[in-house]
Order: C-alpha cells, then sequence, then structure tokens
C-alpha cells in the first residue's frame, strides 16, 4: 500500500489536505505541518511499507485512526 493510501484509509478524518508534487527521479518528501517526517532523497530510499504512516502517528499521537472507536 502506498504512503498516501495508508495516510488517507487511517487518518482521513484529521487530514484536512494533502498535495502530492511529483519531483525527478522519483523523489518526495513527507512533510506535516511544515515539519519533514520523510525524504526519499535523504534516505535514498523508498520508505519501506507502513513507515511513513508510523511516522505520521508519532506526530498525531493518541487520535484514534479512522474508523476506531
Amino acid at each position: 500500500m502506498s504512503a498516501t493510501a495508508d495516510l488517507l484509509s487511517n487518518y482521513q478524518h484529521v487530514i484536512e489536505s494533502l498535495t502530492l508534487t511529483t519531483g525527478g527521479s522519483g523523489v518526495y518528501d513527507v512533510v506535516v505541518d511544515g515539519e519533514l517526517i520523510y525524504s526519499k532523497a535523504e534516505t535514498g530510499r523508498h520508505a519501506e511499507p507502513g513507515e511513513v504512516l508510523d511516522l505520521f502517528t508519532a506526530i498525531v499521537g493518541d487520535i484514534k485512526r479512522y474508523g476506531e472507536e
């Protein structure tokens, strides 16, 4: 599953906006409220499955995932 799908399926109720901007050579960054949480350029690799979701979850804290009660 892609990072975008992970984020939207789990936190669609708290994400106000999500912008995808293409970059050269498949490079991408994930920025939350102005803070860089993942950069393919910095790591030199694609994020592992669930890696971006885990980083996002660490930032939002105790917010329940979409559909959890």
